[in-house]
Formats: structure tokens, sequence, C-alpha cells
């Protein structure tokens, strides 16, 4: 089966995938309720030969396909949910609702694979297995893969056997593929600091145990812990992206309070961060006569991706879009996934691919004025449904 069909019907499709990535923009919903969002799923499937399940704890649905012999289960996923903040874009489709965007793609990514369904329904006779296809809320730190996880998605019959997604990258040139096996995605925890002293008036400072200069003391020793005490080449990431304090010029506040993430690529690192912040922030604040108490909070573990299925993915992509427009990465994005957590069950690989509008640098992920080329929507939807039925040949012919 030559693959150039499979993009030649995404194109002749491509209105319809434009159309349900403006629906899904124009309302944007967060975390794991997203009626909306759900329901522009289930209208785009209602004409595809799908087994359809929607319930649980969140919006999530499932669509199944059983292939004309039996086989293995392949899981295509993408999720659903916007990000809390305003869009700036000017699209005539922008975001109606008022502190929520698509500024992540993750309308794109419900587009893409609700085209990849009906390419794949109408090869049914061509898979010697399941696809299940999983659109899914709650990514932006929600953990809805975690939820699903729990809830049975992988566990249920047929039991899912490998796992594949696809996420916008509006940095990379449009329909270019970027990949790489093992770690590709961080590990992302918070972390929450509070340093409490003595308050009293500021023009008496040593009269009180003046909280934030020890904050800021210990801010800037956390970016030389980090130089100085981790393997550049199993890197750290630790930003202080918060600090609050006082509430007048003329008061020195008793307590000072820090927010902020720390990123890692592996779980010998995320050790040596956690400890290493505790002392530091610890250690600089017993110096001062202050107390500091550090909390960690562990986010989404490390994204990793089976070296075997994504030398596999990385072929089905040469062969799709051409061999030079597949880069291989040379290290992992410190961003982080949920679907981190499907990939520590079952083997499966995460790629980008690339959305970068023409004529400029783009705006990044998560920025306000972040938009997609939409052209290139087609080379996702092709790009699922080539992974899934090459995967089933390679499955059958073994």
């Amino acid at each position: 089966m030559s693959l150039a069909s499979l993009l030649d019907e995404a194109r002749a499709d491509l209105a319809r995938t434009i159309a349900l990535r403006r629906r899904i923009h124009e309302r944007p919903e967060l975390g794991l309720a997203l009626p909306e969002t759900q329901r522009a799923v289930l209208d785009a499937l209602d004409a595809a030969d799908w087994e359809i399940a929607t319930g649980g704890a969140t919006s999530a649905v499932v669509a199944t396909l059983a292939g004309a012999r039996p086989g293995p289960t392949l899981l295509l996923r993408a999720d659903m949910d916007a990000l809390p903040m305003n869009e700036e874009t000017e699209l005539p489709f922008a975001s109606r609702e008022a502190g929520r965007m698509h500024a992540c793609g993750h309308d794109a990514h419900v587009a893409m694979l609700a085209g990849a369904a009906r390419l794949l329904a109408r090869r049914r006779d061509a898979i010697a297995g399941t696809v299940k296809l999983l659109f899914q809320p709650g990514e932006e730190g929600h953990g809805g893969a975690r939820i699903l996880i729990e809830e049975g998605l992988l566990d249920a019959a047929p039991r899912v056997d490998a796992a594949f997604a696809i996420h916008v990258d509006s940095s990379l040139p449009a329909s270019h593929v970027a990949l790489r096996g093992g770690p590709i995605l961080a590990a992302a925890d918070v972390i929450s600091i509070d340093v409490t002293g003595r308050g009293g008036h500021a023009s008496m400072p040593h009269l009180a145990a003046d909280p934030i200069p020890v904050a800021c003391e210990i801010v800037t020793a956390l970016q030389s812990f980090v130089t100085r005490r981790i393997d550049a080449f199993d890197p750290v990431v630790v930003t202080v992206t918060r600090i609050q304090a006082g509430s007048a010029g003329n008061v020195i506040p008793r307590s000072a309070h820090l927010l902020g993430t720390i990123r890692s690529v592996s779980e010998r690192a995320r050790e040596a961060a956690h400890d290493g912040v505790r002392r530091v922030a610890e250690g600089i604040a017993a110096a001062h006569g202050v107390d500091a108490k550090v909390h960690v909070l562990p986010g989404y573990p490390v994204t990793v991706n089976d070296a075997d299925f994504a030398g596999f993915a990385r072929g089905v992509a040469a062969e799709l879009v051409g061999p030079r427009a597949v880069v291989d990465m040379r290290a992992p994005i410190m961003g982080a996934e949920d679907f981190a957590y499907v990939l520590q069950r079952v083997p499966g690989s995460i790629v980008f691919l690339g959305v970068r509008p023409p004529g400029g640098a783009g705006e990044p992920l998560h920025s306000s004025r972040m938009h997609v080329h939409e052209d290139a929507l087609a080379t996702g939807v092709a790009l699922h449904a080539a992974l899934a039925l090459r995967w089933f040949e390679a499955r059958a012919g073994g």
C-alpha cells in the first residue's frame, strides 16, 4: 500500500479537518469536563464506522474500530483541553471565551485524529487487529491520562498493546516531523518554598528577621546549584516563577513565598534536584536565622519513547513526508506531557509535527499569539493513519 494515497485523501478532506479545529478553537474548555468539545468530537465521528464510548470521571471519548481480522490493539491519542489565558491572535475564529485559549494546539490534535478516523474506517479490511482512538481531556496539569488509565483504558478488552500520539510544534517547519527514542519530554514537578522570619518596621531591619533578601538569595543559589551539582548531560531546569511577600512599603513582612518548577529527564536527576532544592533553601534560611519549608509536588513523569517504536515511527514518517522532512532530535524538550503515563505502561511514541506559519519564526506554544499553519494538519491526519496501517502490516507479517 502506498502512503501517498493517504496524504491525498487527507488533503482532499482538509476543509472538514480545519472546520472542526476552528469550532473547537472558538469554544475552548479547561480541565477534565469538556462537554462542548466532546460534542464536537462525537459529531465528527458520527458518520464513521466506530464504536463510541464516553463516561467516567472525564469528558473523554474512546472510539474503537475492529479490523477485518483479529490481532493486536493500537491506541492513537489526541488531547482536548485548552489553557487558562487570553487569546491575542485576532484570528476570525479566535476564542470567544475570556481567559481561555487553545495555545498548545490541542484543537489541532483533535481535528487530526478525527480526520484519521475517516481514513482508517475506509480501510477496515486492511486492519488485522483493533484501533482505539482516545480523545483525552485534562492534559494541561490535570493528569487526564492517569485518570483514564486508572479507569481501565489500557486494560479494557481488547487490551492496548502500543500507543502513538502527535503534538504540534509551532517552531518546526510545516509538515516536518521531529522525534527521538528514549526521553523526549521532561518530568515536571512543582516547588513551593515558605520562608518565615520576623516582621518589623522597614526603617529598623536589625530588629526584624527579613525573609525577602533570604528568598532572593535562595533563588540565585538554586541556579548555581543546578550548574554545579547536576550533570550537564542529564539536565535539570529549576525556575522560580513567583515571589510573594509584603503588604506595604514601610513594613517588613513575616514571610515570603516562592513558587516554581523543576524539570528533569531522568529519575536520577529528578531525585537529585529535589534533594538539592531542599538543602539549598533550608541551609540559606538557617544561615540567616529564619526558617524555610520546602514542598515538592510531583507532576508528570519523564515521557520516554520506546526506542524500537520510535524507529518504526521515523520510518513511516520518512515514507510519508520524505526523509528530509524528518528531524532527529538531539535532546529532549523540557516541556512535559501526561502521555508519559501511557508510555510507562505500553511501548509507543509521541512525535512532533511542524505547524509553523509561513514567513516567520512562529509564536511558541503557550503564547497568547500562537497559531498554526492549517495546511499541515493534513500531514498529521495521514501520519496517524499511515502509522496504524503500517503497524498492523508489520504485526501480521511477523
